[in-house]
Parts: C-alpha cells; sequence; structure tokens
C-alpha cells in the first residue's frame, strides 16, 4: 500500500552525532537514530541529557563537527537551505518579534518559506481558529502571554507544510485545549506523510502520543524503538526509572 511505502521513508537521519562544550564534557555523544515519515517520535530524558543539543544541530541552529544528520536525504551540513526549506522547529521558549502584530510575523514567515497567498490565507484561518487566536491575529506580539506566543508559533511552523516537524518541549505552556489541538494537528501531518520528532520530560504524554521513543541519558542513548518495544509489559514511567538506574556511573 502506499501509506506503507511513505511510512518506511526516512525523514530524519542522525549518525554518529556528537558535541563537546569543553574538552572534559560531551553534551551528546555518539547518538544514531532514525526518524521515519508518520513517525510521531518522543526524545526522552532529564534536563541536561542531551535533547535540546540534538535538536539544535538538526535544526541548523547550531553547529557540529562530529557526525552526519539527513533530513529527507540531504546533508544538515552540506545543504542546509535545503534542509531548513522541509523543516519546521519550535524552541521551548519561542523568540518571536514583540514589534509586529500576529498577523504581520505570520505573513513574515510565509513569504520566507515562498507560500502563496491563497496557500497561507486559508492555513492562517484555519489553525488560528483551532488554536483560538484569531481574534488576537491584529494586536502586538508583545501583548501576547507566554501560551499565545507558543500558538503562534506553531501556526507560523505549519504555513509551508514541513515534512519534519522538530519542538523543544512543545506542551509546557499550552493550555489543555491547546495541547489537544496540537495532538491532533501531529496526528494530521503524520498521515500526510510528515514526521514529528520532539522532546519532552512528560512521560504520560510520550507514552499516549509518540510510536516511537528514544531515551538518552548524560549525552547517551540508552533506549530506543517502537514504544510497545521499548515499554514491554510495563509502564514508560517505569522503564525510564529502570533505564536511568541501570545507566548511573
Amino acid at each position: 500500500m502506499p501509506q506503507d511505502i511513505v511510512k518506511q521513508q526516512a525523514v530524519l537521519e542522525i549518525k554518529h552525532f556528537s558535541k563537546s562544550y569543553s574538552k572534559t564534557k560531551r553534551a551528546v555523544d555518539d547518538l544514531s537514530l532514525e526518524v521515519s515519515a508518520g513517525d510521531i517520535f518522543g526524545f526522552i530524558g532529564q534536563n541536561g541529557a542531551g535533547k535540546t543539543t540534538t535538536l539544535r544541530a538538526v535544526t541548523g541552529v547550531m553547529d557540529f563537527t562530529e557526525g552526519e544528520i539527513f533530513i529527507a536525504g540531504r546533508s544538515v551540513k552540506a545543504d542546509p537551505v535545503a534542509c531548513k526549506s522541509v523543516t519546521a522547529y519550535i524552541p521551548d521558549n519561542p523568540d518571536l518579534y514583540d514589534f509586529l502584530t500576529g498577523v504581520q510575523y505570520l505573513n513574515y514567515i510565509a513569504d520566507i518559506f515562498g507560500v502563496t497567498q491563497a496557500d497561507r490565507k486559508e492555513r492562517i484561518e484555519k489553525y488560528a481558529d483551532m488554536f483560538r487566536i484569531r481574534g488576537d491575529l491584529g494586536s502586538l506580539i508583545g501583548s501576547y502571554s507566554h501560551g499565545m506566543k507558543q500558538k503562534l508559533a506553531v501556526i507560523g511552523a505549519l504555513l509551508h507544510e514541513p515534512k519534519l516537524f522538530v519542538l523543544d518541549e512543545p506542551f509546557v505552556g499550552l493550555d489543555p485545549e491547546a495541547a489537544f489541538r496540537l495532538k491532533e494537528v501531529f496526528k494530521e501531518m503524520c498521515s500526510k506523510g510528515s514526521a514529528i520528532f520532539f522532546s519532552t520530560h512528560v512521560l504520560d504524554v510520550a507514552e499516549k502520543l509518540c510510536n516511537k521513543i528514544a531515551i538518552i541519558k548524560g549525552g547517551k542513548l540508552v533506549a530506543c524503538g517502537d514504544i510497545e518495544t521499548v515499554r514491554g509489559d510495563e509502564s514508560l514511567e517505569s522503564v525510564f526509572m529502570e533505564v536511568l538506574e541501570k545507566n548511573e556511573g
């Protein structure tokens, strides 16, 4: 079936990626994983485990020298513009332009990615209604709450229909309805062949939403695969605690 073929295509490949911030400390150490089309892939770990470092390297925000990262078959190092053109990234604290209105920001993002006037109008209306901020798009972003800024960042990220959607702790700061809507967006994107790769320390969200997970501790990957395989007959919380304790020292 065509959908089976879509799900086998690698959207993100991380191969032996390492990143050091000093001669003695490796933030990420020889990390390899693969995210395929249709995956909702949860990247789990404690604070400081190396999640954000990995996400920043994937999205080209931070350079690296060790290992390779490919998005839709293209190298992040060798072809960064092509990789960014099919990727969307939302950091844990989106830094938007407070001096713009919400709709000005969205049009600016749409211009960057070459989204047509018709497509941007349709998508802005769709997602602004979904996240209930349509009435606020004429206001300055500087007047937005943290949650509203996060919703605006999500809408901006969706305008060019990315093949890879990368998010750092995306549910922190969202109200329950917005969190539900974002999960629905994830599922819709994956049904069309995109892939979601997001970091979280909220295990309950990962357990209910993801089909694949990876657990990182101290910069090293300690578990990775289909969630049913990693979890077995236990809860994800139990597995996570066992993995952390097993890898102590």
